[in-house]
């Protein structure tokens, strides 16, 4: 990853609870050698269970198994819910996800109700609109009024460009594409949730993830983690990236709430509360 910026490395509190001596080595490498910003400690666990899929959003956490079972973080603990689903985000537009088949569903009354369209990957953390991506990483979205509506035929509005990953907070959506690189979408409103042009932004990163807070995470090809800083309203594509050095490896991640969540390339689950 070209221009990245390192800080000098501190040590990683780690307070498990009781876990097979496998877990207990997975977390030493984390006390070993993880070098958190010194702006941005972080105390971290592991959590039970196994994901390959996670997302934080508007105070909550949803997450899906390799057997594409769904769960949600409740009370400190897993809480399975009925469906299938191979990706599930929440956010500021509600609980959404995609199975095997792209087939589109929202959470609603306590129950998935199938949406038109076919997705492969979706973002409910756009200001109450949807975003997401198909098999062809063609750029969809969804305005806030169709996702608030109890209609489930609805009406994408396609946007420019080819992503595979699609993630949208409260100033602005962020992707990345085939060949990992990143790109940041202007002017995106609840109204106009296609906002008006792309810019790329340095850096190469496999998936990226906008939180509530307009937050920004990533995972490079590598399996390293990347926070962007510097981000605000009056500059909404941040201004570095910095790593956050654990020596561990990731496939996801995901931050809402004071709580960056990572999963490693075998399904475990990390959650690693903000010390600031």
């Amino acid at each position: 990853m070209h221009h990245i910026y390192r800080t000098s490395p501190s040590s990683v509190h780690l307070h498990p609870p009781t876990l097979p001596t496998k877990m207990f080595f997975a977390v030493g490498l984390l006390l070993l050698c993880a070098g958190i910003s010194a702006s941005a400690d972080f105390q971290c666990q592991i959590i039970p269970g196994k994901l390959k899929q996670i997302d934080a959003g508007a105070g909550d956490v949803y997450g899906v198994s390799d057997d594409d079972n769904i769960y949600r973080w409740v009370d400190n603990n897993w809480k399975q819910i009925s469906g299938k689903l191979i990706h599930v985000s929440v956010g500021p537009a509600g609980v959404w996800g995609v199975n095997r088949a792209n087939n589109i569903y929202k959470f609603q009354d306590n129950n998935w109700m199938s949406v038109s369209g076919l997705l492969k990957q979706v973002d409910a953390g756009g200001d109450k609109f949807l975003s997401g991506v198909n098999a062809q990483d063609n750029i969809f979205c969804l305005r806030q009024s169709c996702t608030v509506s109890r209609s489930s035929a609805v009406s994408f509005t396609p946007l420019e460009g080819a992503l595979k990953y699609y993630s949208c907070g409260p100033i602005g959506c962020w992707g990345v594409n085939s060949a990992n690189n990143i790109y940041f979408r202007h002017n995106v409103n609840p109204t106009a949730c296609q906002g008006t042009q792309w810019q790329q932004i340095e850096g190469q990163l496999t998936m990226i993830e906008v939180g509530t807070d307009g937050s920004v995470y990533g995972v490079n090809a590598a399996g390293n983690v990347y926070r962007r800083d510097g981000i605000s309203a009056k500059a909404p594509i941040g201004t570095t990236w910095t790593q956050l050095d654990f020596c561990a490896t990731f496939k996801h991640v995901t931050y809402d709430n004071g709580y960056l969540w990572l999963i490693s390339p075998s399904g475990d689950i990390y959650r690693c509360a903000d010390d600031k």
